[in-house]
């Protein structure tokens, strides 16, 4: 495979990988805690997009406890969204790797 067939297939590759960043970023990805009494919402590119609390939580006057549950939710949303999108990276890498690497490529 000679240089220039690698450079345009990597170039190829970087768009894609532009692309699927940007598909990611506009994802969303939600998990709870306490049985559904905090959500958290968080984007593909692991930014905060929306917390919800049940009422029910602010009347049991309990600060620690909605810490907690809040910390819970956005680290499982959180863990979610990067799951998520390390599946998608790997994935795009597969497509995109074996044809940088075949040797009869460029023959």
């Amino acid at each position: 495979m000679d240089l220039k067939k690698m450079l345009e297939q990597a170039q190829e590759m970087q768009g894609r990988m532009g692309a699927l960043q940007a598909e990611l970023a506009n994802k969303r990805f939600e998990a709870s805690a306490g049985g559904g009494m905090v959500t958290a919402v968080v984007s593909g590119d692991l930014r905060v997009v929306e917390v919800r609390i049940e009422p029910g939580v602010f009347e049991q006057g309990d600060r620690e406890l909605i810490e907690d549950l809040t910390r819970g939710a956005v680290n499982a949303a959180l863990t979610n969204a990067q799951s998520q999108v390390q599946q998608e990276v790997q994935k795009l890498g597969q497509q995109g790797l074996g044809g940088l690497f075949d040797p009869g490529g460029g023959q």
